[in-house]
């Protein structure tokens, strides 16, 4: 992986099929979970968004979908459905120094992050841990969390993937 600067805003893919490979067995062992039966949350009142299969192959990263100037800049790879309609989302996000908290939130599907650069405070179930370049986080289905940068003065960044039944 290309190591960034504090500032460097991200411009090319930043993990390697073989980092992906070495996260996806773990994600689709949580999905398992799902599919085996056991309950997740139920899900608000609201219209899926149509998801269309993957397929295999490579996936460029996309321009970001954040509004300029936003300390939070998040860039996605992909967005659609694996075999036993899965959803699988991946993305990676850039938080400037000092960016604020995400909202709290939960979701049907669970995430991890894997933390680029710098360092991030992972709200998880209540419990807040630091995860620095290398770590990873997770957070199963149906558990509020929020994520944000853990420095006023260094950049973050982190690449996550979402996986869990179509929302």
């Amino acid at each position: 992986m290309k190591p960034a600067s504090p500032t460097s805003q991200p411009t090319e893919s930043l993990l390697s099929r073989r980092d992906l490979s070495r996260m996806l067995p773990a994600l689709l062992g949580m999905a398992s979970l799902n599919a085996a039966g056991i309950a997740l949350p139920a899900a608000a009142a609201q219209t899926p968004t149509p998801l269309t299969p993957l397929a295999p192959g490579k996936y460029e990263m996309k321009p970001t979908h954040s509004a300029p100037g936003s300390p939070r800049q998040s860039r996605s790879y992909l967005l659609g459905l694996l075999p036993g309609n899965l959803r699988l989302e991946a993305h990676f996000t850039h938080l400037a120094p000092g960016c604020p908290p995400e909202p709290v939130e939960h979701h049907l599907h669970s995430e991890m992050w894997c933390v680029h650069e710098g360092a991030v405070k992972l709200m998880s179930a209540g419990k807040t841990e630091i995860l620095h370049a290398g770590d990873f986080g997770l957070v199963p289905a149906g558990t509020e969390h929020s994520i944000y940068n853990a420095s006023a003065t260094e950049a973050a960044s982190y690449f996550v993937l979402a996986i869990g039944p179509p929302e």
